[in-house]
């Protein structure tokens, strides 16, 4: 069994403010294969804190810089796209091959388009006699259900990241 109990916050894996570990089953045998630790208050306000000291210059990058990043994630997602259809299969139940066709492929897929729009997203543009400015917002709170998990992620995660938002991801 593999043990997950730690969040990463602030670009560190740290342990939970209050440690809660909780066994994740694989529906297909009803055997847990995973612990990990659930969140409490006290993490979730780490982590916003966190988050908005990122956005304070994560929110100011270029558009080069943050499609560099999101092209960055799309290689390794794409390497571990092979672990990520496993996770999925035992996490949700999905046949392995489904879990990457589907799961794994149609997030990768959202991650490339996210990709594709921001080479040519315009931040910037005239209308009228006035400048429409496009900016972050700052911290984004996430959240993704157990039935799509790579799909709401990634429709979430990518958009976030190519407005030049920082996130809580859960």
């Amino acid at each position: 069994m593999s043990h997950n109990l730690q969040f990463y916050i602030d670009g560190a894996w740290v342990d939970p403010v209050v440690p809660n570990a909780f066994d994740v089953i694989d529906p297909s045998n009803e055997d847990a294969f995973a612990q990990i630790s659930l969140g409490s208050k006290a993490d979730v306000d780490k982590a916003v804190a966190a988050a908005k000291r990122a956005f304070n210059s994560f929110g100011f990058t270029e558009v080069g810089e943050r499609l560099d990043l999101l092209n960055r994630i799309i290689a390794v997602y794409k390497k571990r796209s092979g672990d990520l259809a496993v996770a999925v299969s035992r996490e949700m139940g999905a046949p392995r091959q489904m879990a990457l066709d589907s799961q794994v492929g149609i997030g990768l897929a959202h991650l490339q388009k996210m990709a594709d729009v921001l080479k040519t997203f315009e931040f910037r543009h005239v209308k009228g006699n006035h400048l429409v400015v496009k900016e972050p917002i700052g911290v984004v709170g996430l959240i993704t259900p157990w039935n799509w998990p790579l799909n709401q992620i990634t429709c979430k995660v990518g958009p976030a990241l190519a407005a030049g938002c920082t996130m809580v991801l859960k």
